[in-house]
């Protein structure tokens, strides 16, 4: 899931099918005749694979020109996959897409789809959360679901070790730690392996030791010159210190089989784990815990003292979907579908996202998905994942040096030269 980050966090031209490599605009596909779609989404995992494919079906019996061949795929495979799929002569119809720069980056195929008049009549609802997938005011994809990250923690295991509320300052998170090390037990479970969910730190850190003027500077310039970035570097330095993480979390994936970081928390193997809303969705796929939802609990990063950042801004970003130009009208309706009310509250009601229909908050799984729904609508300041806000190759770059961070190799200053040197090979 995700991005990916890591927020997680990741599109372009419509035209005909016959003119699609000349012409780059024109009808679509679907207009003469049935049209099967390829769709390649990131859910892997029950319930929302098979929810993914019932929305098709029952899409399907209101359309019955449009079917549908589905292909989901593990979240890190579109990093490699999607690029050369575009490449290609035959890309799916239908993709996963996070936005920001990857999106930008991703248009110079020449075969995403324009979708900003196809989208008109149902695309306002969405408000801002449109933005994020828009390139120079077009709108190139759109998100089905927002998300914030924030740590999940366990109650129980909280209880045992003596920690009587979630941090809210950087001071209290390490005396959680010292505390839960003493009871024996992990403190925070990270997926090392994917690297994306070690960047949510680094992120977190800059969202605290930054404006947001220099974070909005940082993504808009593709660079991480002001000196808030060195810090967060150096803060991330001392939080690793102290050793917060299991045994060979380098090697942990994030989401794959009950050994994950996400099944470690899932299954009592540790307290804490740093990660999108999403989370509660992947964990029950990975325990037999029926009750697994009343045992958990959220809280947004803490605050760090010293820091210019806003304290309650958010890591974040959102799933959505774009079309390629094949069969671009057939795909941008499906589109209009899946963010209307009822898809969006079938969607809510799954926990695996937050709803971008306002309609559809109401019917968010749990208490918990609404108080971090809530506490995201109220936030001063959005941060898209700096991976997925930067282009794709930088933003790749970026995560890369804060995993060999996370392993020892380099310093603060190696983050922000990968960045600054991944750019340079923009230009």
């Amino acid at each position: 899931m995700r991005s990916v980050h890591k927020m997680s966090v990741a599109l372009a031209a419509a035209a005909t099918l016959v003119l699609a490599a000349c012409s780059g605009s024109g009808g679509d596909a679907s207009a003469n005749g049935p049209v099967t779609l390829t769709w390649w989404h990131n859910r892997t995992t029950e319930p929302m694979k098979t929810i993914w494919q019932q929305i098709a079906d029952d899409f399907h019996k209101s359309h019955p020109d449009v079917s549908f061949t589905i292909e989901p795929l593990q979240n890190e495979q579109f990093q490699t996959k999607m690029p050369l799929a575009l490449q290609g002569s035959t890309p799916p119809d239908i993709f996963q897409q996070w936005g920001g720069g990857s999106l930008k980056s991703q248009l110079s195929s020449g075969k995403i789809a324009d979708i900003t008049q196809a989208s008109s009549s149902w695309i306002g609802p969405l408000g801002q959360s449109a933005k994020g997938w828009q390139v120079d005011g077009k709108q190139y994809g759109v998100p089905y679901q927002m998300h914030a990250v924030g740590f999940w923690y366990r109650k129980d295991l909280f209880a045992t070790a003596g920690v009587t509320s979630p941090p809210s300052t950087l001071d209290e998170l390490n005396a959680a730690v010292t505390k839960l090390k003493a009871a024996k037990l992990v403190p925070i479970a990270v997926g090392g392996k994917d690297r994306w969910p070690d960047a949510f730190y680094y992120n977190y850190f800059a969202i605290r030791q930054c404006s947001v003027d220099a974070l909005k500077k940082a993504v808009e310039k593709t660079e991480l010159a002001d000196p808030c970035f060195t810090k967060a570097g150096e803060n991330l330095k001392a939080f690793l210190d102290t050793k917060p993480f299991q045994d060979g979390f380098v090697g942990t994936p994030a989401q794959q089989g009950a050994g994950s970081s996400a099944g470690m928390l899932a299954n009592g193997q540790a307290a804490m784990e740093l990660q999108g809303d999403w989370n509660p969705d992947v964990m029950q796929a990975l325990s037999e815990d029926k009750d697994l939802d009343s045992k958990i609990g959220w809280f947004p990063f803490p605050s760090v003292p010293g820091g210019q950042g806003d304290p309650a801004a958010v890591l974040g970003g959102g799933d959505g979907f774009s079309c390629t130009s094949r069969a671009a009208k057939a795909c941008a309706d499906f589109m209009g579908y899946l963010v209307g009310e009822e898809v969006q509250k079938k969607l809510a009601a799954t926990g695996s996202g937050l709803p971008v229909h306002p309609a559809a908050v109401a019917s968010l799984k749990t208490e918990t998905h609404k108080q971090i729904a809530e506490y995201t609508a109220k936030a001063p300041h959005l941060q898209f994942y700096l991976d997925i806000a930067f282009p794709t190759n930088v933003g790749q770059a970026l995560n890369d040096a804060i995993a060999n961070f996370f392993a020892g190799q380099g310093g603060p200053d190696t983050i922000v030269q990968s960045v600054t040197k991944a750019a340079a090979g923009n230009k």
